[in-house]
């Protein structure tokens, strides 16, 4: 289906801006992987290397989902492709299974305090849900639809 609406200059810069914020999700999802514990991502406290060992196998490969799948979706949304939206819902999903799993299995925030680890991954979601309702209104306006 040929495109016939052309998407105004700010929106260019809003996919723009997801892109390079899921790249830096990247970025620190790939040190995670590389260096484990020892990442940027964990302080170095004898507490914090517990709790990263502590985690199931499968945390890191949702992590990855979340952070590889927001790239693919503000990639897409660059590409003008209606998969954006799905692509950034599963990032979405991924990011709440991380935290959500973080949060409720973990003693993180009883030992930390909310106000320390809740805002950052809240966020991190907020930025989730803004990608999914922004390439929703693109959709919509028919700046993307292949």
């Amino acid at each position: 289906m040929a495109q016939t609406v052309k998407p105004p200059v700010w929106f260019w810069i809003v996919a723009i801006l997801l892109v390079l914020w899921n790249a830096i999700g990247c970025y620190f999802c790939v040190e995670q992987f590389r260096l484990g514990a020892a990442s940027a991502m964990w302080e170095q406290t004898p507490y914090h290397q517990a709790l990263y060992r502590s985690l199931p196998s499968w945390y890191n490969y949702v992590y990855a989902v979340a952070t590889f799948g927001g790239l693919l979706g503000g990639l897409a949304l660059l590409l003008r492709e209606r998969r954006a939206i799905i692509l950034f819902w599963i990032s979405l999903i991924a990011v709440i299974v991380q935290f959500g799993y973080t949060f409720a299995m973990t003693d993180l925030i009883a030992h930390e305090g909310a106000a320390k680890v809740v805002p950052f991954p809240v966020f991190i979601a907020v930025v989730g849900l803004f990608a999914i309702w922004f390439s929703g209104m693109a959709a919509k306006k028919g700046w993307i639809g292949r």
